[in-house]
């Protein structure tokens, strides 16, 4: 099982604690780097931009996003833009991509919030095609240029539901399952890989879906405050009640937790796992990597 170190997206940070975290996660032993995605929040940065940067800053682990909200963008110009990173990372992008969980963030760049899943499906079609070179604009030039991997960015969906996850079957390499972010759920992730699993049969797929969750977690003296702090600002689109209850109730901090996690993780056979920081310092990559003991 891959393991992933995610960027503290939520958390206020400034240009050196940016390339610090870029420059710990590419030296080991994390496989991947991971970058969350919104818009109306105080301190995300802009997607593209933080991939791109990543690309040109590390030489080792893959690029993820986690989750990208497709139908908030322009699909040629995202596609223009995640080939152009695709290139400066060496072919070490994946596409997470859904419809994200935020309708502010529609409603701030004035994207309709009608049909969203099929409007996806619709760019991501579009999308391969630009990915192939084929000119948008009749006989003119293609939009280059062409991205490193064969076929183009792999995609995989960030979606739960079983419509949601039989539409995701007609394009995508795999599932990330965004249901265990806050709060660990071993049986809920055993029963949603068996249910990926299922539809990609009945969809005709031959090969198995990529499977694989993220969590937030805390380590170090004052990691339940620090996990209840992040949480409690992540999750205001529910309200005050419903953030206050979101920070509470979830139990992600701690040494013995993040082993148990990821070896629970590992033994139902998930493909990759992603560790979201809930602190800007640099030295929770050092303690989860203690933590974990790799």
């Amino acid at each position: 099982m891959n393991i992933s170190m995610g960027l503290p997206t939520f958390l206020p940070h400034d240009r050196n604690e940016e390339l610090s975290w870029y420059r710990k996660i590419d030296e080991g032993p994390w496989d991947g780097l991971a970058i969350s995605d919104l818009v109306t929040h105080p301190h995300s940065w802009a997607l593209s931009v933080q991939l791109a940067a990543a690309a040109a800053m590390t030489e080792r682990v893959r690029l993820w996003t986690a989750i990208t909200a497709l139908p908030l963008r322009n699909e040629v110009l995202f596609a223009k833009e995640l080939a152009t990173i695709d290139i400066l990372s060496g072919g070490r992008l994946t596409l997470g991509v859904g419809i994200g969980s935020q309708d502010e963030d529609y409603l701030a760049v004035g994207s309709d919030l009608a049909q969203r899943r099929q409007r996806m499906d619709e760019q991501i079609s579009i999308m391969r095609r630009i990915w192939a070179q084929e000119p948008p604009a009749g006989g003119h030039y293609p939009v280059g240029p062409t991205p490193l991997q064969p076929g183009g960015v792999p995609l995989v969906a960030g979606v739960m539901g079983p419509k949601s996850i039989a539409r995701a079957a007609r394009w995508a390499m795999g599932v990330m399952d965004g249901n265990n972010s806050f709060s660990f759920d071993a049986e809920g992730l055993y029963a949603q890989r068996e249910l990926v699993t299922q539809i990609w049969k009945d969809a005709g797929r031959k090969e198995k879906p990529q499977f694989s969750t993220c969590l937030f977690f805390a380590l170090g003296a004052n990691a339940r405050e620090q996990l209840a702090q992040c949480i409690f600002s992540m999750s205001q689109s529910y309200g005050e009640e419903g953030a206050r209850m979101a920070a509470e109730s979830s139990t992600n901090h701690g040494a013995t937790f993040l082993r148990e996690v990821v070896d629970s993780a590992r033994s139902m056979g998930l493909n990759d796992i992603m560790l979201m920081p809930t602190t800007s310092d640099p030295d929770e990559i050092d303690r989860a990597r203690d933590a974990l003991g790799i």
